[in-house]
C-alpha cells in the first residue's frame, strides 16, 4: 500500500482588518504614482526629428540654432498642454509641421516655400 505523510499546519490565521489592507494598498499606489511622477519629471522634453523631416531640412539647407530649437520645443510642449496635437510652427527661416502628441517634427520647409502652401490636418499655429 501507499504511505501518506501528514504534516500539521498551525491554525493561527493572520487576520488583517480592512483599514490595514487599505493602508497597504494606498501605500503601494502612492509609491507607484511617486515613481511614475519622478520618471516623468526626469524625462527631458525634447523634440525628435523624423527621417522625412531630417531629409527635408538637409535638402533645403535649413539651419536652426540650438537656442531656436529650444524655443520651438518649449512652445510645442506648451501647445500640447493646451490640447494642440499637430501645430504648424512658423519661424523666420522655416515652417515645421510637428506632432505634439509624439513630440516629433514631421516635415520642414523654407519659409518662402511655405507662402504658396496649403496646410491641412493642423489644429494650431505657433508663430515665432
Amino acid at each position: 500500500m501507499h504511505r501518506f505523510g501528514i504534516q500539521r499546519v498551525p491554525l493561527q490565521p493572520t487576520i488583517q482588518s480592512n483599514s490595514q489592507l487599505k493602508s497597504k494598498t494606498i501605500a503601494r499606489t502612492e509609491q507607484s504614482f511617486r515613481d511614475h511622477l519622478r520618471s516623468a519629471a526626469t524625462d527631458s522634453q525634447e523634440l525628435k526629428i523624423s527621417k522625412h523631416a531630417n531629409e527635408r531640412i538637409q535638402e533645403r539647407n535649413i539651419h536652426i540654432s540650438d537656442q531656436e530649437w529650444q524655443v520651438v520645443t518649449d512652445k510645442v510642449f506648451e501647445a500640447r498642454s493646451k490640447g494642440v496635437n499637430q501645430p504648424l510652427v512658423l519661424m523666420d527661416q522655416a515652417a515645421l509641421i510637428v506632432s505634439a502628441k509624439n513630440a516629433t517634427v514631421i516635415t520642414a520647409m523654407e519659409r518662402t516655400e511655405a507662402k504658396n502652401q496649403l496646410f491641412t490636418n493642423i489644429d494650431g499655429t505657433i508663430v515665432l
